[in-house]
C-alpha cells in the first residue's frame, strides 16, 4: 500500500522531525547552504525559502546579518521559524513575535518549544481527521476542507486580537 501524503507528514513529525536547536550546522554556512538547508529540512511540510527571501529578512532587520557571508546556528533557527510562521502571520507580527521571544527565552529553549508544538499539533491536526473519518461518514473530505479554513481564520482572528491588544515590543 502506497503511502498517502497525510501519512508522510505524520511519519517527518514522529520519525524525524524538526531539527532541534543543537542539531543545526553552527559552523558558519553561506546563503545557498542555509537555503538547501531549510528547504530540505521543511520539505515533507512543502514550505520552502528563496535566496531573495534570505536576502530581504537580512536587509529588513528580521535576523543578523551573516559574519563574513555565513550564517549560524541562531540565524538559521529564526529563518525556520519565519519561514513556518509566514503561513499566517504578517513580517510585522513574526518581528514583534521574535522580539518577544527574544525577551523573554532564550533561542535554544525558544526555537526547541516551537518544533515540539508543531510536531504536536501537526500529528494531532492529521491523527484527529483519520479519527473522524471512523466516527462519522457524513465527514467528508470537502467538509474537512472547509473546517480547516475556519479554524485556520479563527487562530489568525485570535492572533490578530493579540498582536492588536497587547504590549508586543
Amino acid at each position: 500500500m502506497a503511502i498517502n501524503n497525510s501519512d508522510k507528514i505524520i511519519e517527518f513529525v514522529t520519525e524525524k522531525g524538526m531539527p532541534r536547536y543543537e542539531e543545526i550546522p553552527n559552523v558558519g554556512l553561506y546563503l545557498e547552504q542555509v537555503v538547501k538547508y531549510i528547504n530540505d529540512t521543511l520539505e515533507p511540510l512543502h514550505l520552502t525559502i528563496t535566496p531573495s527571501m534570505l536576502s530581504n529578512y537580512v536587509k529588513k532587520g528580521y535576523i543578523d546579518s551573516p559574519v563574513k557571508k555565513q550564517y549560524y546556528a541562531e540565524q538559521i533557527a529564526y529563518l525556520i521559524f519565519i519561514v513556518v510562521a509566514k503561513q499566517v502571520l504578517c513580517m510585522e507580527n513574526i518581528s514583534s513575535l521574535l522580539a518577544l521571544q527574544k525577551s523573554t527565552y532564550p533561542i535554544d529553549g525558544a526555537y526547541n518549544f516551537f518544533c515540539e508544538e508543531l510536531e504536536y499539533m501537526i500529528k494531532m491536526t492529521f491523527e484527529k481527521w483519520n479519527e473522524l473519518e471512523h466516527v462519522s461518514e457524513e465527514m467528508s473530505y470537502e467538509k474537512k476542507v472547509l473546517r480547516s479554513v475556519v479554524i485556520a481564520v479563527s487562530h489568525i482572528i485570535y492572533l490578530n486580537y493579540c498582536f492588536e491588544n497587547s504590549l508586543l515590543p
